[in-house]
């Protein structure tokens, strides 16, 4: 599985950002999928993760009402809409998948993106 992700960049505090990430190589409605963020000097930390349909969502506490997740099964697509970004979600993100369940465990998935850097100024 090759996995893509997309959309990093510099954000003002406050604004919004919209990472993708393209799957290729196994058939996608059958990975769980999530993201993941590492901020700088941090350990690698959960933030999202959406089931093989779409229809469950998991957010970590700081995420919650303020990103996320989908997926487009037909596209081999998952994104992660973040609003009202704040100077601590600073971070390299990161896709990734899970084929047999999905969840906040980074060491359950089996596949993972390259990162796309997001930077919140103040």
């Amino acid at each position: 599985v090759q996995l893509q992700a997309s959309g990093g960049g510099l954000v003002q505090a406050g604004g919004s950002a919209r990472l993708s990430c393209a799957a290729s190589g196994l058939t996608f409605s059958r990975l769980g999928m999530g993201w993941f963020r590492q901020p700088p000097g941090k350990e690698r930390e959960f933030v999202a993760a959406v089931s093989r349909s779409g229809a469950l969502t998991y957010y970590t506490n700081s995420a919650k009402g303020r990103f996320t997740i989908s997926r487009d099964n037909a596209k081999n697509m998952v994104f992660l809409q973040m609003n009202s970004l704040k100077p601590e979600d600073t971070a390299v993100y990161y896709c990734a998948a899970d084929e047999l369940r999905v969840g906040p465990r980074l060491d359950e998935y089996d596949y993972w993106g390259q990162g796309t850097l997001v930077t919140v100024s103040s």
